[in-house]
């Protein structure tokens, strides 16, 4: 069973990321706060780990649509294709922030993603994930945690995300209340800028 471990974005124990980071590294499965909706995640290096979370949203890791959760823009290089000062300025404007950019993909991705052409990078304006990412010293990969319900489609009370998923993974973060709106995903890998979905984030920083 899953534990549940209180966080608080305004000053996070570094003793909790440390317990946190640890079950990363093991290849465990954890549940997080963002800026926006609640987050599924693991170490992208983790293929386990990744195969599962692509089990729990009944998908196949190999088209799965995830995105990385940085804690500043300096992974980028890593694991993206070398973008132009136009790109990076809109993407300084934006983040930390709620915002979701897809980016061309360069052959550095672990291996889970090698056929990838593009990645999505995500760094919240929360610092718990930050905090556990910097710790880590590489990006989790992220996916929203949906709700079956038709009217809300995001559940945002940590102890209901707990009593639903505490069988499914390793580790529930009480970060307070989430969001119900999603990111606002932006698509940069081309020359033409494209909102694939208008969520939290303004449109302002284009």
């Amino acid at each position: 069973m899953a534990k549940l471990i209180k966080i608080y974005n305004e000053n996070p124990n570094p003793k909790e990321i440390d317990k946190v980071v640890t079950v990363l590294k093991k290849g465990g499965v954890v549940i997080y706060p963002t800026d926006t909706v609640y987050g599924l995640g693991c170490d992208i290096t983790q293929t386990k780990a990744l195969e599962k979370i692509a089990r729990l949203k009944n998908v196949k890791l190999a088209k799965a649509n995830f995105s990385f959760v940085c804690n500043d823009l300096s992974h980028l290089s890593a694991y993206v294709k070398q973008i132009d000062t136009s790109v990076y300025k809109i993407l300084k404007r934006a983040l930390p922030g709620p915002y979701t950019f897809i980016l061309p993909g360069n052959n550095s991705l672990p291996s889970a993603f090698k056929n990838k052409k593009t990645v999505g990078i995500r760094v919240p304006d929360n610092a718990i994930i930050r905090a556990i990412v910097a710790q880590l010293g590489h990006p989790i990969v992220s996916t929203s945690i949906r709700d079956e319900d038709d009217v809300i489609e995001y559940t945002t009370d940590p102890e209901l995300i707990y009593e639903k998923w505490k069988d499914l993974v390793d580790i529930v973060i009480d970060g307070g209340y989430g969001d119900n709106q999603a990111s606002t995903v932006i698509d940069l890998s081309t020359d033409e800028i494209e909102i694939v979905r208008e969520g939290k984030g303004s449109l302002d920083i284009l």
